[in-house]
């Protein structure tokens, strides 16, 4: 069932029906990361010029390179911090965009089943800034573990995984059910939804393509939650049934939308 569904989530990924979501996340991400790269060595130069000016009063004579090394300073602090600040800003970048994400999984690949309600802004909101959260606790623990022989690869995946699995996948549960609901479902089926979450931090680790994490993770979770729910007793009443579902012209396999 883990597997099925992180098949399908890749597959899903790269699909016409995500290619808005996947261009807005890469494109954000993209202009955020550049940001600050040079808001960084702005304020490098803003504060280091004066700072050297006052440390050696006598010999100004190397301050018009100041500001150019300061900036090549900052620059290679942020390339070494990359590593780090790439998976928490698109995280937090695609999670404006994961319910649209979630609909496109429901709608193509399970037109037969209720469509999921949306959260509302304010929800979605205090939401992003768990996703954002907990990326940067897991890495913080994870950068901290590194350090520390024998488990720091472990220790990456275990908090990574953990973390990003219950997060994603009470996001998907809760487009159906309420929060402690999710949390049930959740606890009920937890070895389940952490080896899924190993299968997040697994793509997490790989540099660039860990940009795509957040996309992948919402699709897994939902072909996962999905799946869950087929085995013990379907989906609740209450999911939104307003919206249109697409239906596949072969009964095997879901129409696919184009973009």
């Amino acid at each position: 069932m883990i597997f099925t569904a992180a098949r399908l989530a890749l597959a899903d990924i790269f699909s016409p029906p995500f290619r808005a979501a996947l261009w807005k996340t890469l494109g954000l991400t993209a202009v955020v990361l550049v940001a600050l790269w040079f808001g960084l060595g702005a304020i490098a130069e803003i504060f280091a010029v004066p700072f050297l000016s006052n440390l050696f009063p006598d010999d100004l004579s190397w301050l018009d390179q100041a500001g150019t090394l300061a900036g090549w300073a900052a620059g290679l602090l942020l390339a070494v911090l990359l590593a780090f600040l790439i998976g928490p800003i698109s995280a937090v970048i695609a999670s404006l965009f994961l319910d649209d994400v979630a609909v496109v999984v429901e709608r193509e690949s399970y037109p037969d089943a209720p469509t999921g309600t949306a959260m509302a802004f304010l929800p979605g909101l205090v939401l992003s800034a768990k996703f954002f959260g907990v990326v940067i606790l897991g890495n913080l623990l994870a950068l901290v573990l590194l350090l520390v022989p024998g488990v720091n690869i472990a220790a990456f995946f275990l908090v990574n995984g953990y973390l990003l699995g219950r997060e994603y996948f009470e996001f998907a549960a809760m487009r159906y059910r309420s929060e402690d609901e999710a949390k049930a479902i959740r606890s009920r089926h937890g070895g389940t939804v952490f080896v899924a979450g190993l299968l997040i931090a697994g793509f997490l680790a790989i540099p660039i393509v860990n940009l795509l994490t957040p996309l992948f993770a919402a699709a897994l979770m939902v072909h996962l939650h999905q799946r869950i729910a087929a085995k013990t007793g379907g989906l609740p009443v209450q999911a939104d049934r307003t919206a249109p579902r697409v239906r596949g012209s072969d009964a095997a396999a879901p129409e696919r939308r184009s973009s």
